[in-house]
Order: structure tokens, then sequence, then C-alpha cells
């Protein structure tokens, strides 16, 4: 999994690209973008918060400090850290 604690600052909002049913789930950092793969279905919110868990996982902070801008139901999400 990468290491994303540099962009653990307050205030701060991280851009998502995430990709449901994947085989492996994880986290890693390709041509400048975030990109998470989750095993869960992108059913009732499911993608969306194991994509979260994993990004706070990667960012060494709390999932409830991470909120959920834009992309509720879209592969592109945007979260700010509080």
């Amino acid at each position: 999994m990468t290491d994303l604690s540099h962009l653990a600052q307050p205030g701060a909002t991280i851009a998502i690209r995430v990709t449901p049913n994947a085989r492996r789930a994880g986290v890693e950092l390709l041509d400048g973008q975030i990109r998470v793969a989750v095993t869960d279905t992108p059913e009732a919110g499911k993608a969306t918060e194991a994509a979260r868990a994993a990004l706070a996982k990667a960012m060494g902070v709390a999932k409830t400090r991470l909120q959920l801008i834009r992309g509720a139901t879209t592969r592109d999400k945007l979260f700010r850290l509080d």
C-alpha cells in the first residue's frame, strides 16, 4: 500500500479514482493521481466507504476525518480532511 501521510494536512482536498470489484484492494499513486482499488461492489455506497477506509489507512488518519465532498455515485471522488 502506498504511503500518503504527506497529504495529511487539515483542510486538504484529495481527489481519487476508485475501481470497484477489484481482485485486490490497494492504494497507488500513478501519474500524480491517487487510485484506490476496492473489492466491494458499487451499490448502496459500499465501494465509497471501502475507498474512504483505504485512503484513511494510507494517509494514517481516522476514516471519520475524511468527508466526501463530491462523487458519491461516480468513480472520481473528492474528499476533504477535517
